[in-house]
């Protein structure tokens, strides 16, 4: 699953189809490495140019600050836009994220990664569930804090 922040969104003075060089945050919103996107995470993006949109996954880019596409949905018969030099870019969950998959017309199940593969902490105040079995990789820690609680079922 593509990575997921808050309140990320960016200019970009990119033009054409291909990878995006980020500029700065829009006002009221934070840098996708400020909202806590690492070097080599897989977002989920939507780009805004004028009428025209694109939702895809992109690879994050910390060194140059851009990100690549991978278009899943677009204005442009789901082709990456061309892009005019003065678009938004941000990071947000689609309908594919947040839906339950297959299981015919009755999609009941929900699908998780099954290797931890980056430290983890889950929120103060939060839970979190997982369908197991799930591996923690070798150097990689998830923390439990007091109050919380992790489940895999």
């Amino acid at each position: 699953m593509a990575v997921l922040v808050n309140r990320a969104k960016m200019s970009t003075s990119t033009t054409g189809t291909g990878t995006i060089t980020l500029g700065s945050a829009e006002d009221g919103y934070q840098t996708f490495a400020d909202a806590g996107v690492a070097n080599a995470d897989v977002v989920r993006y939507i780009i805004e140019d004028g009428s025209n949109f694109e939702i895809g996954t992109g690879t994050y880019t910390s060194s140059g600050t851009t990100l690549s596409r991978t278009v899943s949905e677009s204005s442009n018969s789901n082709n990456a836009i061309n892009l005019s030099g003065s678009a938004t870019v941000f990071i947000g969950a689609t309908a594919q994220d947040l839906s339950p998959l297959g299981g015919g017309s009755n999609k009941v199940f929900f699908e998780n990664d099954t290797n931890v593969t980056a430290d983890y902490t889950i929120t103060d105040g939060k839970n979190a569930m997982s369908a197991g079995p799930i591996t923690i990789n070798n150097g990689v820690t998830v923390t439990v804090g007091t109050g919380e609680t992790w489940t895999v079922v």
